[in-house]
C-alpha cells in the first residue's frame, strides 16, 4: 500500500555541489526524485557541471519550474531560450546552460535531477536510478 512522503529541502537527502557557483539538492522517493538546484551568478553547465558529468552536454532531460533569477539554454542544435520566475520548462538532452544576471537562478526539476552532477563513478545512487544510464 502506498504511503503518503514528506520531505523538505531544508534537510534534503543528498547536497551534490557543482565545481563552483551552485549545488543541487535531491529529494529521493520511493516513485521518483525531485531536485532543486541553485545556480548562481556566473554559473554555466560547460564550466561546472562538465567536469562532473564527462559529457559533452546536459544529458538529462528536465522538467522544471523556475522560482527565481533567469537561465538560457542552448540546445547543441543552436535552439535557444531563456527562462525566469514563474516559468515551466522541459528541456530535452544535449544543451548547455547559464546564469542570466546577477541573481541566482533557483529551479525545481521534477524528472532531470536523479543523477545530476553526480559522477558517473558514483556508487550513491538514486534508488529509481539503479542500473540506468548517466544522466547530467
Amino acid at each position: 500500500m502506498s504511503r503518503i512522503s514528506v520531505k523538505k529541502f531544508s534537510a534534503p537527502d543528498e547536497t551534490r555541489p557543482f565545481t563552483d557557483k551552485g549545488r543541487a539538492e535531491v529529494l529521493a522517493f520511493e516513485d521518483g526524485v525531485v531536485g532543486r538546484a541553485v545556480f548562481e551568478p556566473g554559473w554555466r553547465w560547460s564550466s561546472h557541471v562538465q567536469p562532473i558529468a564527462g559529457t559533452a552536454t546536459c544529458e538529462a532531460a528536465h522538467t522544471c519550474y523556475v522560482l527565481s533569477g533567469r537561465m538560457r539554454v542552448a540546445m547543441a542544435d543552436g535552439e535557444e531560450a531563456e527562462l525566469g520566475p514563474g516559468d515551466v520548462a522541459i528541456v530535452p538532452p544535449g544543451h548547455d546552460a547559464w546564469t542570466v544576471g546577477e541573481e541566482a537562478c533557483v529551479v525545481l526539476d521534477f524528472s532531470g535531477m536523479a543523477q545530476y552532477a553526480q559522477r558517473p563513478t558514483d556508487e550513491k545512487k538514486a534508488p529509481e536510478a539503479a542500473g540506468a544510464p548517466p544522466l547530467h
